[in-house]
């Protein structure tokens, strides 16, 4: 029998996603739809739905929106076990019972994506990120923030919610205070949507690797930086070998898509994409710009 679980899922919208998880809920679960204002959309979603409720975050101080949202549905919460979850990706009906299966056998669990690309930059950066992204998280154990399942116990929970509400990445803190086990389980999130919010999400994502871990962002730079140059001084050998490496760690993780082919652009691009991530001083995320200036300094600019 599963313990009651409270799921967190932070959204402004009406999305298919609520009712996706709703049907899945035992009776002492609870759903928390986390919006930012009383005017968004999703507000009045969960009037008269059992065990589904909205909470109203309000707009953040000194973090992002999003972890803002997660930090006030974890200090609502009343149950032990907690989920996060996202609203851009498919929940199949399995969904909440395979988690709670996987966390009574190996502890914190978290799932893994795979982001696809609509537009044309985050179409040809999608072996990058399935490369830096979605292998290395499965590598390394680390928690996705939008499939993970862990207890109260499991993580010093007041000073996460402290530090939580003074930074910008949700789940690249969750990694330094949670240990998990990252499922071979893929969940497919869209990305992208125009060149301007893929340059946008790219700065994001290089300056969450550099604010936590900046001697990281030093050994990505040397490695992008000489597989580049091995693809410009002998690009027909590179571009088999890395196309090859692409297409394996796509199968690897039940992808098949032709974007594999794109690795060897990718990798090149890769390159001033980062000069200019690391160059830009702010970002915008969910309609918010942000300077990040530290780790536990953000800057909220509109």
């Amino acid at each position: 029998m599963t313990p009651p679980t409270t799921i967190l899922l932070p959204t402004t919208t009406h999305s298919p996603v609520i009712e996706e998880i709703a049907t899945q809920l035992d009776p002492s679960d609870e759903l928390l739809i986390i919006c930012d204002d009383e005017s968004d959309p999703v507000a009045d979603y969960g009037e008269g739905v059992q065990n589904v409720q909205v909470v109203v975050a309000g707009e953040p101080t000194g973090c992002s929106g999003k972890a803002n949202a997660l930090a006030t549905g974890m200090d609502k919460a009343t149950h032990d076990r907690i989920v996060w979850t996202d609203d851009d990706f498919h929940h199949p009906s399995d969904w909440l019972a395979a988690f709670h299966e996987a966390y009574d056998e190996k502890g914190p669990v978290s799932e893994l994506y795979f982001f696809v690309g609509s537009d044309v930059l985050s179409t040809l950066l999608e072996p990058i990120y399935a490369i830096g992204g979605t292998l290395g998280t499965y590598a390394n154990n680390k928690p996705w923030g939008g499939a993970v399942m862990f207890e109260r116990d499991d993580l010093d929970w007041e000073s996460f919610l402290r530090n939580l509400q003074r930074t910008v990445s949700d789940d690249q803190l969750l990694s330094e205070y949670l240990d998990t086990t990252t499922l071979k389980r893929i969940r497919q999130v869209e990305i992208g949507g125009t060149i301007r919010e893929t340059l946008e999400r790219h700065v994001r994502f290089t300056q969450i690797i550099h604010q936590h871990n900046p001697r990281d962002t030093i050994v990505m730079g040397l490695i992008t930086s000489l597989l580049a140059l091995f693809c410009l001084l002998s690009p027909v050998y590179a571009g088999v070998c890395v196309t090859l490496l692409a297409a394996g760690l796509y199968a690897y993780f039940g992808i098949y898509r032709w974007t594999a082919l794109l690795s060897y652009p990718a990798i090149i691009l890769q390159v001033p994409l980062m000069i200019y991530a690391l160059s830009r001083n702010t970002f915008v995320w969910g309609g918010r710009r942000y300077r990040w200036r530290s780790k536990f300094k953000v800057e909220i600019i509109t």
